[in-house]
């Protein structure tokens, strides 16, 4: 065998997967047919926040009479804001070829096929096929932008969110199909530019897998900034004609025809499972992702599968942690196998989003007998010095021993706060535990104490 594990794909599963096997003494390479560190850290979770960061600057300074502060005229330059979200990725990917080096790991720059024998026959881009043989064959080759039949992208003025990332201008207008993650973030992002936006959302709220207060929060915040929104709203087909878009909506049965220069199609996404020889050696696959057990082994001894490819949320730390469990299984480690019941979801719009559990119409249907504790950031004082006072911290709690079965959260840097729920749901902490846990003041995160008081009613601040 020419290495002890081999991975397909260099994304935040594949890397860090690499990473770990390095570590515990495993001849390791890696097989990348772009540049390392995959979609979130070349076209997904880094530059977007890069994008995210401008928009936020540029939103402070446009209030900044409220801070004492005055700025004439000021002004987004599209152009520099685009360059410096590249420039951020390209940093990253530069930070990921040196851990490759730092661990020893090979890195072989090509399209990886399965074949036969444990092996990975890669064609580079001159054509050249090399191959391959690991002991053990790791596959992580994520997830695209996903294309609905009728919303053909041309790449040009309707598109997804990796050409969103490189627009040589900014549009004047523009149609977000989807309200997730990706779609709140991009909406946000535009508007804070001075771009039109009218999210059109197939579902009856936006951010869909929210908690519905949530979803109503964010509703009205995002209305106020003047985002047009449609739910309950599919686009039946979309085409440039005239120098516009011309999306046909359909809502209740009656349909109508919005126009913008551009359309962004974020709809969800697709996994990369296609053409990469699953056939060839018969590794099972169900609904367009590969099947694994619970330390992501497929159906043919000693090949894997994690991240966005097998089924669990597509979030980049849910793959990092596969790739780690899935790395010391094959070192017989016995690792403990991921609760992914207890995944933080983090959304990075102005107001952040980020959730853990299940929403209060989860548990109720659930059967849960629930205490709810809200607490809202204008009741914060380090929020409202902060002039970000939008939002609260909603945590669900069963009734009989206390346990927190659900946290939703939307505000000001919600998403550096949720990892605290996650711990205290881990160690199954109860409420009266975390009510009595002091908190520091005034910080954001003093609203969750407040919020599992409110559920007892012993809130102090309300």
């Amino acid at each position: 065998m020419d290495f002890d594990v081999i991975v397909l794909g260099s994304g935040p599963g594949g890397y860090v997967a690499a990473i770990r096997a390095s570590q515990l003494g495993m001849k390791t390479a890696i097989i990348e047919k772009e540049s390392l560190g995959g979609i979130c850290l070349n076209w997904g979770c880094i530059p977007t926040k890069a994008l995210l960061k401008s928009a936020q600057v540029f939103e402070y300074i446009n209030n900044s009479e409220e801070f004492g502060i005055s700025i004439t005229n000021p002004s987004a330059n599209f152009e520099k804001i685009i360059k410096r979200s590249r420039g951020v990725a390209d940093k990253m990917s530069k930070g990921i070829n040196f851990l490759m080096k730092k661990n020893k790991i090979t890195v072989i720059n090509g399209f990886g096929k399965l074949v036969k024998n444990n092996s990975i026959e890669v064609t580079d881009t001159n054509d050249k096929k090399s191959t391959y043989t690991g002991k053990n064959i790791i596959i992580a080759t994520g997830a695209r932008s996903r294309q609905l039949p009728n919303l053909k992208q041309d790449n040009k003025n309707i598109f997804g969110y990796r050409k969103a990332m490189t627009l040589e201008k900014k549009p004047k207008s523009i149609i977000i199909v989807g309200s997730g993650a990706i779609g709140v973030e991009f909406a946000y992002f535009f508007n804070s530019v001075g771009t039109k936006v009218t999210i059109v959302e197939y579902q009856k709220n936006i951010v869909p897998n929210e908690d519905n207060d949530v979803s109503r929060e964010l509703y009205k915040i995002f209305k106020n900034k003047g985002i047009e929104i449609l739910t309950d709203s599919s686009v039946d087909s979309a085409i440039y004609k005239d120098g516009e878009v011309h999306a046909e909506i359909s809502n209740e049965g009656t349909k109508t025809i919005i126009k913008a220069e551009k359309l962004l199609s974020a709809v969800g996404i697709q996994s990369n499972i296609e053409n990469i020889g699953l056939e060839e050696i018969n590794i099972k696959t169900e609904n367009g992702k590969v099947s694994v057990n619970e330390f992501y082994e497929t159906n043919v001894p000693n090949h894997y599968a994690i991240g966005d490819i097998v089924n669990g949320p597509a979030l980049a730390h849910v793959a990092s942690a596969e790739g780690i469990i899935c790395v010391e299984k094959i070192a017989n480690l016995n690792p403990e196998v991921i609760d992914y019941n207890n995944i933080p979801g983090c959304t990075y719009c102005s107001p952040e989003i980020a959730s853990v559990g299940l929403t209060e119409e989860e548990a109720k249907s659930n059967g849960y007998e629930v205490k709810i504790g809200k607490f809202p950031f204008s009741a914060s004082g380090k929020a409202s010095a902060a002039g970000k006072n939008q939002g609260f911290v909603k945590l669900i709690f069963e009734s009989k021993y206390g346990e927190l079965i659900g946290a939703h959260m939307i505000g000001y840097n919600v998403t550096e706060m949720i990892a605290e729920i996650v711990a205290i749901r881990k160690l199954e902490t109860t409420a009266h535990e975390l009510i009595k846990t002091i908190h520091p003041h005034p910080t954001m995160s003093e609203a969750i104490m407040e919020a599992a008081a409110a559920a007892y009613d012993e809130v102090i601040h309300l």
